[in-house]
């Protein structure tokens, strides 16, 4: 059973996590929740975790974003 357990892919992520999928400070990530920027997490007791799902809709709604022109 905990072979089962310690091969499975995790659901969510942590601020840390979502940090070193991004290449960003854990205090960027942070602050992109305090200013309503980056996946929504929810808080789990004191912690914040990001659900795999809304790491794919924010990485999908930057695809979809134009890029910006250069002046």
């Amino acid at each position: 059973m905990s072979e089962l357990l310690e091969t499975e892919v995790p659901t969510y992520l942590t601020t840390k996590d979502v940090a070193a999928r991004y290449r960003t400070a854990p205090s960027t990530v942070r602050y992109w929740r305090h200013v309503g920027y980056g996946p929504k997490g929810i808080k789990v007791g004191r912690q914040v975790l990001y659900s795999l799902a809304e790491i794919d809709r924010f990485e999908k709604a930057l695809a979809d974003k134009p890029a910006k022109e250069s002046a």
